[in-house]
């Protein structure tokens, strides 16, 4: 059975500040992954004042995602910041042709899964939240008639590690109790590959420093809402 798992984020590190520990694991296991990316992350920071921080970026997510040995990326064109519910009906449309298309030539033992950020966007970031959303609606889209659609996970952040809401940047929900998480993925032992993924993205090394800080030894523990 050929497993191939589509992970959908709205930026281009949301995979690599996220369940990069998971999808590592994924593809040396065999499984062949496709990333999408919404946009090019072209409102983050910019420490360096590159004069197209859109083009920088997009080299450091094709970067990261070699180290992450993903099969084919693909970014959908999308301005960073603004998605809205139009553009989150324009996306799922596009996900379900991407996938129709694949699967127009995939055998029939091929098993497909998705895999998103949280529907809560994690952060609260609006752009989070559309591409969770408009992952779900593809992803229960194509299930409706082909069985070859297997789950689609929501990598999520558990109580303990944000027992209460956030409120210093956007409104990010407190975590998700131990009863709301279906799954958990131990990926430690990949710690300096993990790293070297989330340090590709050089222009958000800020964050990217901030989350291996705040992580600790819990570097690539990753925490799933698991739907069929």
């Amino acid at each position: 059975m050929k497993k191939v798992l589509f992970g959908i984020f709205a930026h281009p590190d949301d995979e690599a500040f996220g369940p990069s520990g998971t999808l590592l694991m994924e593809t040396k296991a065999g499984t062949e992954l496709h990333l999408i990316s919404l946009t090019l992350g072209d409102a983050g920071t910019n420490p360096d004042d590159v004069a197209d921080l859109a083009t920088v970026r997009e080299k450091e997510w094709h970067r990261a995602g070699e180290l992450l040995g993903a099969h084919r990326q693909r970014y959908l064109g999308y301005k960073d910041g603004r998605l809205c519910n139009l553009d989150m009906i324009e996306i799922g449309a596009q996900l379900v042709a991407l996938v129709r298309e694949y699967l127009s030539s995939a055998s029939d033992d091929v098993e497909i899964e998705f895999m998103t950020n949280d529907l809560n966007g994690i952060t609260g970031h609006i752009d989070h939240i559309v591409a969770a959303r408009a992952a779900s609606w593809a992803f229960y889209t194509l299930k409706a008639d082909d069985a070859r659609l297997t789950r689609i996970r929501y990598a999520c952040v558990p109580e303990q590690w944000l027992p209460e809401p956030n409120t210093h940047w956007l409104y990010m929900e407190a975590g998700r109790r131990a009863e709301e998480i279906d799954e958990v993925i131990d990926a430690r032992m990949h710690h300096d590959e993990i790293i070297a993924i989330m340090r590709a993205h050089h222009s958000q090394r800020s964050d990217g420093e901030s989350h291996i800080k705040n992580r600790g030894e819990n570097l690539g523990l990753n925490h799933f809402i698991v739907r069929s």
